[in-house]
This record gives C-alpha cells, sequence and structure tokens, in this order.
C-alpha cells in the first residue's frame, strides 16, 4: 500500500513539472508569436514624440497612439514630484491634435482621420487597422487662429481645431448634440470676424442645414435658457427630515421648507435658528451651533476666498471718514457680514400661517440652521472652574459665577460682561435692564499685571508731558515781560 502511494506521489510531481514546462514553452510561443506580428510605424508631426516605433497586426491607430501617449507621459513625469509643476506639464503634454491626422501608407494611399469624431461615435472609418510601414502625421495646433468654438444648446460647448471642410452638423456633433434639455432648439448664430478683426458678421442659420465653417467662427446654438433647474435650500438640525429641500426658482416661503421638512422637532432652539445666505458655514456649525462639522461635510461651503474679501472690504472703504482705530473695528465686522451674511428672522413666527416670516422667499443655496436647546450659561476667564453652569430662570452673573468656582485672584470685576448668545453682544454687569438667558456665555476679564519697568516708563512719560508744559509756560512768562 505503501509504495502505491509512493508511486502515485511521483507520478502527480512529473505532471505538475511537465504542466510548468508546457506553461512556458506556450509563454515562449506567444512571445516569439507577437514579436513576428509587430510591424513598424512611424510618427511625425507635432506629436509628443516622433520616430518609428513597433506595432501590432490587429492594432487599430486609436490603440497606438494611446499606447505611445501613455508611454511618452510616463517617462516624463517619472522624476516630477511637485504636484503644481505635474498638473502644468501634464497640461502641456495633452496639447496635440486628434482631428485631420493624416495616414500615409506604403502603398501610397493617403486618409485623414479624426480621432476625435470616432471617440464620439464610435465610426471605424476614422479609425483603421494600421499596416506595416504607416506614417502617421499629427498637424500643429493653434487654438488662436485655426479653431471654432461653439456654445448654448449643446452638451459639450467648447473650442475645437479647425479642419478644411469643417460643417454645422460636424461642429454640433462634436459638442456631443443638442443638449435635449431645451427646447424649440432650430437655430444658430455664427459670429464670423473679418481677416483684419475690424467687422463682424452675424449669420443665422437653420441647424439643420449643413452650413460651411471657416477658421475662427463662434457658434451660438440658439435657445432659450431652461429655468427646470435644480434649486434647493438645506436645512439642518432639529427638524424631522433634515437635508435638501427642493424649491421654485423664485416662488417657494420659508414655511413651505419647514413644512416640508417635517416641521420643528421637541428640542429646536427657534430663538438660535438662522437663515444663511452665501456663507462659511463650517465656520458658523461648529463655533456658532457646536454642531459635528464632520457628519456635515455633504452641506459645507469652501471658505471664503481672502483676496475677494479684501477687495469687498477695500471697496466699502473706498470713500470712507473712518479714522484709522475705526477702520481696524470695521474691518472686523466686514468679515463677520461676508462670513455669516444671515437674516435677521425671529423663527418662533415661522410656523404661523400667513405671517410675514412663514411668507419670506427663500432662494438657491440658503443654509437654514435649527440648532438643539441648550439651557445651560458658559462662565469663563478668571473664574476658578470655567465651563457650563445649567441655567436657572431669574438668576443673576453672580450666582454663576459662584458656582463656576467663584473670581480668580486677578479678576477685574469692575468690567465682567455677558455675552448674548444669540447676538454675541456684550452687556456690562453695570447695564440693570439685562437679563441672563440659556446660551448665554459670562466673561470675567484678568486685571493686567504689569512689571515695575511698566510703571516706570508711565511715570517717565507724565513727567516728561508735565516738563513740556513747564516750559512753555515759562516761555509764555519770559514772552510777557
Amino acid at each position: 500500500m505503501k509504495k502505491f502511494f509512493f508511486f502515485c506521489l511521483i507520478l502527480f510531481s512529473i505532471s505538475i513539472i511537465k504542466a510548468q514546462d508546457d506553461e512556458k514553452t506556450s509563454s515562449s510561443n506567444s512571445s516569439t508569436s507577437l514579436r513576428a506580428a509587430a510591424i513598424s510605424v512611424t510618427i511625425g508631426g507635432d506629436f509628443l514624440i516622433t520616430g518609428t516605433f513597433p506595432a501590432y497586426l490587429n492594432e487599430r491607430v486609436d490603440a497606438f497612439v494611446t499606447r505611445m501617449y501613455n508611454q511618452a507621459r510616463a517617462n516624463a513625469l517619472r522624476n516630477i514630484n511637485d504636484p503644481k509643476l505635474l498638473a502644468i506639464i501634464d497640461k502641456k503634454l495633452k496639447n496635440y491634435s486628434l482631428r485631420n491626422i493624416t495616414l500615409k501608407r506604403a502603398d501610397g494611399g493617403v486618409f485623414h482621420l479624426d480621432l476625435l469624431k470616432y471617440r464620439l461615435t464610435g465610426d471605424f472609418i476614422n479609425n483603421p487597422y494600421l499596416k506595416n510601414d504607416d506614417v502617421l502625421i499629427f498637424p500643429p495646433v493653434d487654438y488662436e487662429r485655426d479653431f471654432f468654438s461653439i456654445s448654448g444648446a449643446v452638451n459639450n460647448p467648447d473650442k475645437f481645431p479647425f479642419v478644411d471642410g469643417d460643417k454645422l452638423s460636424d461642429a454640433i456633433q462634436l459638442a456631443q448634440g443638442i443638449n435635449k434639455a431645451y427646447e424649440n432648439v432650430s437655430k444658430a448664430e455664427i459670429y464670423r470676424l473679418s481677416y483684419n478683426g475690424e467687422k463682424m458678421d452675424k449669420i443665422v442659420v437653420n441647424i439643420n442645414d449643413d452650413f460651411s465653417l471657416q477658421r475662427g467662427d463662434r457658434i451660438i446654438v440658439l435657445a432659450d435658457e431652461t429655468h427646470r433647474k435644480e434649486y434647493n435650500v438645506t436645512i439642518i438640525g432639529e427638524v424631522k427630515r433634515p437635508g435638501k429641500i427642493p424649491i421654485t426658482k423664485n416662488n417657494t416661503t420659508l414655511g413651505e421648507v419647514i413644512e416640508d421638512a417635517g416641521g420643528f422637532t421637541d428640542q429646536a432652539s427657534l430663538t438660535r435658528s438662522k437663515l444663511i445666505r452665501g456663507s462659511n458655514l463650517e465656520f458658523i456649525l461648529q463655533n456658532q451651533f457646536g454642531l459635528n462639522v464632520q457628519q456635515q461635510n455633504e452641506y459645507l461651503n469652501e471658505y471664503p476666498n481672502p483676496i475677494m474679501f479684501e477687495y469687498e472690504k477695500d471697496r466699502m472703504l473706498r470713500t470712507t471718514t473712518l479714522t484709522e482705530q475705526d477702520t481696524g473695528f470695521f474691518s472686523i465686522d466686514e468679515m463677520v457680514r461676508q462670513m455669516l451674511n444671515e437674516s435677521s428672522i425671529n423663527f418662533d413666527s415661522v410656523l404661523i400661517k400667513n405671517s410675514s416670516i412663514s411668507k419670506l422667499i427663500v432662494k438657491d443655496g440658503d443654509y437654514i440652521i435649527i440648532p438643539s436647546k441648550i439651557n445651560t450659561v458658559y462662565v469663563y476667564g478668571q473664574v476658578n472652574s470655567p465651563g457650563n453652569i445649567e441655567y436657572v430662570h431669574g438668576k443673576n452673573y453672580l450666582y454663576y459665577i459662584n458656582l463656576a468656582g467663584g473670581l480668580g485672584n486677578l479678576a477685574n470685576e469692575n468690567e465682567i460682561a455677558i455675552i448674548k448668545g444669540t447676538t454675541r453682544q456684550w452687556m456690562p454687569i453695570s447695564d440693570k435692564n439685562v437679563n441672563i438667558e440659556p446660551g448665554d456665555f459670562i466673561y470675567v476679564p484678568k486685571n493686567p499685571n504689569h512689571t515695575f519697568d511698566y510703571y516706570i516708563s508711565k511715570i517717565g512719560m507724565y513727567l516728561g508731558i508735565v516738563g513740556s508744559t513747564a516750559t512753555i509756560i515759562l516761555l509764555l512768562l519770559q514772552f510777557k515781560k
């Protein structure tokens, strides 16, 4: 039995070795066949690389060009690590024309290929099989002079290289056809400059006419703009169905949006709710409402462009008469305005039908933030245990400071301020009318701790003023004599 098992093991090992040898032989034969099938194709003209390269008998022009491009691109970008430089060079590498490629055959045949049309239509007349000793010549690219452009009611408005014989139908085909979102599309305008650029003709044609184009033509396929677009308002927080709410262009009201969102939950804080338009939402969500930014990423705008912020601020200050100090304060207020751009709305009356707030027209891109109720007052600054203290109706600031561990050794009791949670307005404790509400802040500033040198410099400054004044008085007295 053992001899039989050993015999079987030997046979199994021999079969594996034979299979591996057969596989190597097959791979070698395949490589030999592939080399035997290789043909030579030459690339010339305005392409990344030029010269003679191997191709395969069953390879079409587009596959060969793509393979050559990818190889040349990989070699060109291999040692570049800077992302910006990589993007610049990659853009330059793509600057070759897929149109009007000349294919010259060894038997004298000459063909003009449009690989861009082939990629759009799949018509193999523009993508034939290669033959041995074929020559592909790429035309020069000149998007400043040798072009036409097409825009309007098409799927892919763009600028394309011009090829002699191009017609309006070619332009529409390269623009991937008429955009079906537009209705009653029947005409196009062609703007054509004279050779000296001083005169322009506007030619109105039917899009079904095979109108012949010229270099530099600019085509607009005419259609009334469709307003059947994706208008949305985003509502976040304490509503029953938060998210994007579809709206009309100019007729949906705030009350309808709240209703479509299922209404407020029991935890909604209407006094802290905001309607925000064109803002830095990430900042607001995280810092003003305490919402989890990571969970709201799909709703966020990018931060305001600092260059545009400075430009808008300079426009506002251009004719001002503010002092230098006031200008600094204005810059802070202007940044807040640009970042928040919020509407002052009392959400308590939103659900009251026919109220002015419920009838407020919302706009595409608006954000409605309904934060949760909070029942705390935040005490910080020069207190021993800063943090949130549970709100108790009718209690004054001393009650909350006491629960925050009392005043610190360096606290400035005369400058304590109550900062309103809804408006961020600073209210001094001397204001007898201020009531502490949930969400408010109590800030205890610090008494400045100055060094001896500070007091010496101050005394020196005062003595200098006194000395200067005395000198002036003496001069006046002498003048009178």
